[in-house]
This record gives structure tokens, sequence and C-alpha cells, in this order.
């Protein structure tokens, strides 16, 4: 007797790299389609249409998922938006893959090898044998929060620079400062911005921001960016997609300036908690007894 349930997201790893073994580019949609045409197909009905909290078809979302492992642990990639290909990697592994085998692979490892563990969804779901319903939730929520955070800094490091500058000033525009304007791409000196401290201008702080993807902002970076502000303000965010090197850490803290530095983690951090490059994806309400209501009078 065949097994009459739905897939488990690791389940359809295979099934997603058995669609994509001829070497091809597909559309995530197509892929989806083929995926469940032709191993799934003779579920029920019912359960296809099965449907998660936030209305998304619960086989579509298992799915979604399996690709995002897949991606993560090099055995996929997206060449183009909207599509999906296998890799080299891929290909040597394309029959036998497992969670354990996806999650131990160094790809999926140095994606979640940023400093701050609190980015590794992983880390959040350790030891959840004797946790309660809400330790589950709270725990279930920084796995989403961290695949976010992780997503939103590599679409970061991959985006024009100047455009990245761009995300910069209107994150801290959301933050609350006053106006803000660009400064000139060829003779900037430096200084990729300007911003009101507040919204009647009568201080500015200069901006700097590095779209780093590996190398850490040295000293000489922070000393280049003091160097370049002008005699009406002393005071500068300095943003990297990045880290900063100790060097760099030490300059800032022990400038005649005011420097805020905000590396990477910090950055994904704001840009979630301001709501910039981030949608809310779902809202869930948890609901628990008043016992006010029943106090009889």
């Amino acid at each position: 007797m065949k097994n009459l349930e739905l897939p488990k997201f690791h389940e359809t790893f295979n099934p997603i790299m058995d669609i994509l073994s001829n070497g091809e580019k597909i559309h995530t949609r197509e892929l989806q389609r083929l995926v469940i045409e032709k191993y799934y197909s003779e579920l029920p009905k019912e359960l296809l249409n099965e449907k998660t909290k936030t209305g998304e078809i619960l086989i579509h979302n298992r799915i979604a998922w399996g690709k995002s492992y897949l991606k993560k642990g090099g055995f996929i990639q997206y060449p183009e938006r909207g599509y999906v290909e296998i890799t080299k990697k891929g290909l040597k592994h394309k029959s036998s893959l497992t969670l354990e085998k996806v999650e131990n692979s160094s790809d999926f490892f140095d994606f979640y090898s940023a400093e701050d563990d609190n980015l590794n969804p992983q880390s959040e779901l350790k030891k959840i044998e004797n946790a309660s319903p809400q330790d589950l939730i709270d725990k279930g929520f920084g796995q989403f929060e961290a695949e976010v955070k992780n997503e939103l800094l590599l679409k970061l490091k991959s985006m024009d620079p100047y455009y990245f500058e761009k995300v910069i000033l209107i994150l801290l525009k959301k933050m609350g400062y006053g106006d803000f304007f660009e400064t000139s791409k060829s003779a900037d000196g430096g200084i990729d911005g300007v911003i009101n401290e507040d919204k009647l201008g009568l201080d500015k702080i200069y901006i700097q921001a590095k779209r780093f993807t590996e190398n850490k902002v040295r000293e000489k970076d922070i000393r280049n960016f003091i160097g370049a502000m002008s005699g009406d303000t002393n005071k500068g965010v300095f943003v990297t997609t990045s880290l900063f090197d100790k060097g760099a850490i030490e300059k800032a803290q022990n400038a005649h300036h005011k420097i805020i530095l905000i590396d990477g983690n910090k950055l994904v951090e704001l840009m979630l908690e301001y709501k910039v490059g981030v949608q809310v994806k779902a809202t869930y309400e948890l609901k628990h007894l008043d016992e006010d209501f029943f106090i009889e009078q």
C-alpha cells in the first residue's frame, strides 16, 4: 500500500533533482508542476489541495523549502529570476540526497557560517525535545527570521553598488532621520550620501556604504572616510555588507569624530525592524483563555 501522506520538505530533494537532471534551466512553477505530476499525482486531491494557515498550498510550500535547502547546499542554483537549474555538484548527487547530507555539505555550512550564530536557523532548532508549544513557535519564528536575514544579506552583496548606497539612505530615512541626498558618483571623495540628523536639518550626518562580498573593512577605509568629511559635521555612519577588522573598529572608536559602524549582520537586523526590502508574509494570532471573562459577579 502506497504512503498516502504529503512528503516532508526534505523528501522532495530527490524528486526535484530528478526533474533537473537533464541540466536545463526550468521555471520554478514548471518545476513544481512536474514534481507533483511525476511523484505525487496519485495522492488524494484533498491532500494535494491542503493549505497552510496562510492559504498557501501545502505541497507547494514543501517543494519550495526543499528547493531552498538544495540551493543553500550548492546542488541547484538560480541562473535568472524565476528559473532554477542543477549545478555540477548537484549532478554528482542527483539521486541520493538526504537532509543530513544537505545540511552537512560544505556549501550549506558556508551559507550559515556568519560570525553571529543568530543567523543560523539550525542553531535555533537545537534542543527542542522537551520544548513547550510556545518554545516551538518561538524557535520556528527564529528559523524563518534567520532565513530571511541570510537571503537579504546575499541580495545586498550581489546588487549594484550604487543602488546599495540608495538602499542605505532609504533605511536611514525610515529610521527617522531627515531628508537625504546622494553625492556625485564620480567626485564624492569617499562620501556616498548626506542625511539630516533631524527633519529641520540642524545637523548633518555623512554616510559611507561599502558593498563587500568577502573583504573586511580596514582601518584605512575608516581613515579615508573621516578625511573626506568636511568641517560642517563630525558625525558619520559607515555601513558594510561584510565586517570591520580590529583596526577599523579601533580607528572609529578613537576618532575625534562620532563614527557609527554597521556591519552586515546589524544591517539586515535594521532592515527587518524597519521593513526595508522585506514584506510581512503572514500574521498569526495566538489566543488564550480569558479567566477574567468567567469571573462570576
